[in-house]
């Protein structure tokens, strides 16, 4: 998930590598068993799954509150 969030954030694969202090080959594995295990085709199309299958949010949109864990007892 963390690499979805980067991605969402506009890094390029590099940049992505660079933050998380891994190999941008590494990177380019994660990012394509992503494209694999979600049908997507591109970085667009993955953002958008994500999106739709509420794993990131975007400018308020598609975004729930979930409880504080001092909620339950």
């Amino acid at each position: 998930m963390e690499i979805i969030d980067l991605v969402a954030a506009g890094l390029t694969n590099q940049e992505i590598a660079e933050k998380l202090t891994i190999s941008k080959r590494t990177v380019d594995n994660h990012v394509s068993n992503m494209f694999t295990k979600t049908g997507s085709k591109n970085r667009v199309a993955l953002l958008n799954w994500a999106m739709d299958h509420g794993k990131i949010c975007r400018d308020g949109f598609n975004c729930c509150s979930l409880p504080d864990d001092d909620e339950n007892p």
